[in-house]
């Protein structure tokens, strides 16, 4: 029988052959492997004006004649990702990209694999305008190439032990909630409240009939909605522990909102990502939050803003310091889990339309002190207001204080892992103001 060449071989072929140049035209290089290669393809060495930097991106090729991809519309498609390929890429310490090619237009898209813990995700969603392998894409591709933690080659000697800060707050919650019974499912009752015209609360909940809440609905627009002579304050650990985790979610949601009440004045929510991050007080301003660190009056730019370098006086971007809160009950106590982690804006209030890119290169950046900093930071500023005033006829300045959160307790752990065997960092790179390197400005 003669030797036959399969489709999927040639178009293969094409397809690395056509990403090449493709990366070529772009004025990077592009090296394929042997065809022992496991899952990349190849490597693309980011190139500034001609000159190489001997930064790298492993490159996975999909390529196909013609096919329409899954869930392919006008302007977006996705692509399922193989486990195996996934756990291949873990444990790279190379970002990795997956760029599709279809031979029937000739068109080339590409997204990043994320590959730090947590973080994995098997489908990808390809943006058809945003998402180009082109010329305008270069930015972004460098920022990918900003030096990571990944796994190394060599584990150092292990040192002595280290006090460990776990990033759980306790809360102390009020002694007391407010239930009542109401004709109104959520969707219903905003729509009451919002016909007073009176100022809106969101700190509340309602699930099957039943509202819950801290404050007393008779005494706030929320009054609007429930039935008035159905209101009682019951003991909070009645509900707060309730063994049913319908129950225990309904309860971790009215924390959430009961937070975003509470730090209204001082925090945004982010429902995209699902995190709060620190206002702006004005357009294109930064904001410095002074606070008491563990050992030393410290403070901290939780509103950051880096000026383009391309285009003077204009703002490349503004940086917000944020977390990803998580209400998690263990032990009869609950906890406010605290995950930092940044938000970005072009001019304090509108979101940035790439925040990955810049999201990657900053935290590629930070090492264990820096995050350690940042919880303890989180603790003094959802506590700030705690303290209360101390003038007895001064005007409220917050919103009444009613979750209160203890300072995140520290382990002690056996052995520890020294910062520096990752590598140094350069001063620039170390530079809390520089989120990417030298590499992008604006995108």
């Amino acid at each position: 029988m003669a030797k036959k060449i399969t489709d999927n071989q040639l178009i293969g072929e094409l397809g690395e052959a056509a990403v090449r140049k493709r990366f070529l035209s772009m004025g990077f290089q592009f090296d394929s492997r042997s065809r022992l290669e496991a899952g990349i393809d190849g490597l693309a060495e980011v190139m500034i004006d001609g000159e190489p930097t001997a930064r790298m991106i492993a490159v996975q090729i999909k390529s196909t004649r013609g096919a329409k991809y899954t869930s392919e519309t006008d302007t977006s498609f996705t692509y399922l990702l193989d486990v195996k390929d996934l756990a291949y890429w873990n444990t790279s310490n190379l970002p990795v990209i997956v760029v599709m090619y279809r031979e029937s237009d000739d068109s080339h898209y590409w997204a990043q694999v994320q590959t730090q813990p947590g973080v994995e995700q098997r489908r990808l969603t390809f943006d058809k305008t945003l998402d180009v392998l082109d010329k305008s894409s270069l930015d972004r591709l460098a920022a990918l190439t900003v030096p990571i933690n990944g796994y190394g080659y060599y584990v150092p000697p292990l040192g002595g032990g280290e006090t460990a800060l776990v990033n759980l707050l306790p809360i102390n919650l009020p002694t007391e909630i407010f239930v009542a019974s109401t004709p109104f499912d959520r969707k219903s009752a905003l729509k009451e409240m919002y016909d007073t015209g009176e100022t809106a609360r969101y700190d509340w909940v309602i699930k099957d009939g039943t509202f819950w809440s801290f404050h007393d609905p008779r005494d706030a627009v929320t009054g609007s909605f429930v039935d008035l002579d159905q209101v009682d304050a019951i003991e909070t650990r009645m509900i707060g522990y309730h063994e049913d985790i319908d129950e225990q979610n309904n309860f971790a949601f009215l924390l959430r909102q009961t937070l975003q009440h509470q730090m209204q004045d001082d925090l945004a929510w982010d429902k995209g990502n699902r995190v709060f991050y620190v206002k702006a007080y004005e357009d294109s301003q930064p904001r410095t939050f002074h606070y008491q660190s563990a050992k030393v009056k410290t403070k901290a730019d939780v509103v950051n803003v880096t000026m383009s370098t391309k285009v003077p006086g204009k703002v490349g971007f503004v940086r917000h310091h944020a977390f990803a809160p998580k209400f998690e009950c263990m032990m009869d106590q609950w906890f406010l889990m605290v995950s930092p982690t940044y938000h970005f804006t072009t001019n304090g209030y509108t979101r940035h339309p790439f925040p990955d890119a810049l999201l990657s290169g900053k935290k590629r950046l930070e090492n264990n002190a820096a995050i350690r900093g940042q919880v303890i930071m989180w603790h003094r500023f959802l506590t700030q207001n705690e303290g209360g005033a101390t003038d007895l006829f001064a005007e409220p300045v917050a919103p009444t204080v009613t979750l209160r959160f203890d300072p995140p307790p520290e382990i002690e752990l056996p052995t520890t892992v020294p910062d520096d065997v990752w590598g140094k960092r350069t001063a620039t790179e170390q530079d809390e103001g520089n989120t990417s390197g030298s590499l992008f400005n604006e995108v």
